[in-house]
């Protein structure tokens, strides 16, 4: 599983290098915040994962969800947040660790899962605000899609049950789709068209 991480934190930092200087303030699929915005959240949700496994609670999670974590140097603060993570959930025993996540007490290992999905999606949102390719690696979508039931698994609120308050999450738009990619979107709470009804293109 940390495998799928890197790949899912290597594929978010290549869309992160295409962006320029002018487009820090462009809208994103994720309604309330601009493209800095989201390249903070998946950093500091980097930071706050290793915070948890340290021993941090859901409430300090909570509290510095929105700090700045980007500084100066955007990419580079990505980068190591990703590699701070990456030797968090490498440590011995981790992956058994019961951690007080905020939507409820869960493994190293279901808070791994919940990180892969997050940063996968949150790469197609800035691949769309980039209007860039936003083709997900296929083994990433495979994987989240077959998994997708445990990944949440008794959390209280998750993105796959329409019934959840979507405090979090977007909530799902369907589960139709031409590809694996789209029906996963779907579920997620994304429209693969999102940009046609954001800019008319």
């Amino acid at each position: 599983m940390i495998d799928k991480f890197v790949l899912a934190s290597a594929e978010f930092e290549r869309a992160l290098r295409n962006i320029q200087q002018a487009q820090w303030d462009w809208p994103t699929p994720c309604s309330e915040w601009n493209v800095r915005h989201l390249v903070n959240h998946m950093t500091r949700g980097n930071l706050n994962y290793v915070e948890l496994l340290e021993g941090g609670t859901a409430a300090d999670f909570l509290r510095t969800r929105e700090v700045d974590a980007l500084g100066t140097d955007p990419v580079d603060a990505f980068v190591r947040s990703a590699d701070e993570c990456v030797r968090a959930f490498g440590k011995p025993g981790v992956m058994q660790r019961i951690l007080d996540y905020p939507l409820g007490k869960v493994s190293g290992q279901q808070a791994l899962a919940v990180r892969i999905t997050d940063s996968t999606i949150h790469t197609w949102d800035l691949a769309q605000a980039l209007d860039a390719d936003d083709t997900l690696h296929p083994e990433l979508v495979t994987w989240i899609s077959d998994q997708l039931g445990e990944i949440y698994a008794d959390l209280v609120e998750t993105p796959i049950d329409p019934e959840s308050t979507h405090r979090f999450f977007a909530a799902p738009t369907g589960t139709s789709g031409v590809s694996k990619q789209e029906r996963l979107l779907h579920r997620m709470g994304r429209s693969p068209l999102w940009r046609v009804g954001c800019f008319g293109q």
